[in-house]
């Protein structure tokens, strides 16, 4: 699987945190969510974390499934 990257996050004073991906808001958190993301953020890689939280990530299949030929019907 490609490690993810691209992905940001801002903590804000009023304790919101705002994750963006490519300079585009992924997510916002607030209050609880905020914190238990900026824990796992400190414990583990942030990319990862930014990654599993915003969804903003690629599985690895996409190339494969292009080949496929269900998928090659369109592409003529």
């Amino acid at each position: 699987m490609p490690r993810p990257s691209g992905l940001a996050y801002d903590e804000r004073a009023d304790g919101t945190v705002v994750v963006t991906h490519r300079r585009a808001v992924a997510a916002t958190l607030r209050g609880s969510r905020a914190r238990m993301f900026l824990d796992e953020v400190a414990s583990g890689d942030p990319q990862l974390v930014m990654a599993r939280w915003t969804g903003a990530y690629k599985h690895g299949n996409e190339r494969m499934a292009r080949q496929h030929p269900r998928n090659r019907a369109g592409r003529r």
